[in-house]
């Protein structure tokens, strides 16, 4: 093999070259604390570090969207807590509301609180998130959700959605309640069927809100009349049923408290109820809390005829526990949702912590390999550099 001068000279220069950019590279990754300067320096890490950047800025907009959803949530969770206090409130005012000392201006400074509190719902009801997005609207976050009109009382303007947010790779959460289904849609009665005495009962008849004591028995959408009566001196009650009538007809002697059944219900009247006075049995239809109240404050503004007002009474405070129950149920699951939002958090946070130590170790220098090969690469250049002033000398010139 014949190697001429030019040779040794470009042999030389290119290995310097070559040292020179290797002693380079290795002082960037030191000053910039980062080994992937380029794909080109490991194309297998740079791809990895790519996957594993864009998970982590996945994983950093779920806990974003986790954020938002908790102070969602938790703004619920604390306007239902207010809305729990009133109802409580408004059961205590349909206690006390019967004692039958008050007289009817102190019913009437009853009634007066009891409008207050009717505002004060609507207020809660129409919260805000604080950037304007309304809390019990659904899917319309920027319509005001209740409002009171003069002919049909308060309104729902919101509609059924719930509004979902990313908040893991594999889970999708309600941020958000729709108000008709808090506020609006509460079953009265028992929740199956509602008693109610005539408005123009001239008795003390007081029917209770009842049970149901077979469910196999009951006859989907039928509706009954219960009707006092007077024969030959004896106080009695019938039953009648429509669209389908009784099986056989229902009828005894009144007595104060007995249970009446029917159709797979109980009832019981207390008080004396005179001729012609009537009583209703109906299927349970939706009430809403802001209707509730408003039929309280009329009872209390109604002057007392028979048992009217401890009719409207009694129905104030089951209806008030009944919507006491639906919110406390729609609080459970925010607390649930919560609960699952802090959960995933702390999931999210140990996976923020691991893709971060992942792309340290796929991107970042190690500082002491880096030294190392500092030290190396310079020894090899000053090496080769020396070696190259030996044999650049050797000319056969030099032999002439």
């Amino acid at each position: 093999m014949r190697i001429s001068s030019n040779t040794i000279f470009d042999s030389n220069v290119a290995a310097m070259n070559q040292q020179q950019a290797r002693l380079l590279q290795t002082q960037q990754q030191i000053a910039s604390g980062r080994r992937l300067l380029t794909a080109s320096d490991d194309p297998v890490a740079a791809t990895r570090a790519l996957e594993i950047g864009q998970a982590d800025a996945m994983n950093t907009q779920y806990a974003s969207n986790r954020d938002s959803v908790r102070n969602t949530l938790s703004l619920a969770e604390g306007t239902l807590q207010s809305v729990t206090s009133l109802l409580q409130d408004v059961h205590d005012a349909a206690v006390i509301a019967g004692n039958s000392m008050l007289k009817s201006s102190d019913r009437s400074a009853i009634a007066t609180d009891l409008s207050g509190r009717l505002k004060e719902l609507i207020g809660l009801a129409n919260s805000t998130d604080g950037i304007g997005n309304y809390l019990f609207s659904g899917f319309q976050s920027r319509t005001q959700p209740f409002a009171d009109t003069a002919t049909t009382g308060v309104v729902y303007f919101g509609d059924d959605g719930q509004r979902n947010v990313q908040v893991s790779a594999a889970r999708q959460m309600a941020s958000s309640d729709s108000g008709a289904d808090v506020f609006m849609r509460v079953k009265n009665g028992n929740g199956t069927f509602v008693t109610q005495a005539a408005a123009a009962n001239a008795g003390t008849g007081v029917i209770n809100s009842g049970s149901v004591t077979n469910p196999t028995a009951l006859v989907a959408g039928n509706s009954y009349s219960i009707s006092i009566s007077d024969v030959a001196g004896v106080m009695k009650y019938t039953v009648t049923g429509a669209p389908t009538p009784l099986a056989l007809p229902v009828a005894g002697d009144y007595v104060s408290g007995q249970a009446i059944s029917f159709d797979g219900m109980q009832i019981d009247i207390k008080g004396v109820p005179v001729v012609g006075d009537t009583f209703t049995v109906t299927p349970s239809t939706n009430e809403s809390i802001f209707k509730t109240i408003s039929n309280l404050i009329t009872a209390l503004n109604t002057p007392v005829v028979g048992a009217n007002l401890t009719n409207s009474l009694e129905h104030a405070q089951n209806q008030s526990d009944n919507a006491l129950n639906n919110v406390l149920a729609t609080r459970a699951t925010l607390g649930l949702r919560l609960n699952e939002v802090d959960a995933l958090q702390i999931s999210g946070d140990d996976m923020g912590l691991q893709f971060k130590q992942t792309l340290s170790k796929l991107q970042d220098t190690d500082y002491n390999k880096a030294a190392s090969d500092l030290a190396q690469q310079m020894l090899s250049l000053q090496a080769a550099q020396q070696s190259f002033a030996l044999v650049k000398g050797l000319s056969l010139f030099n032999y002439i």
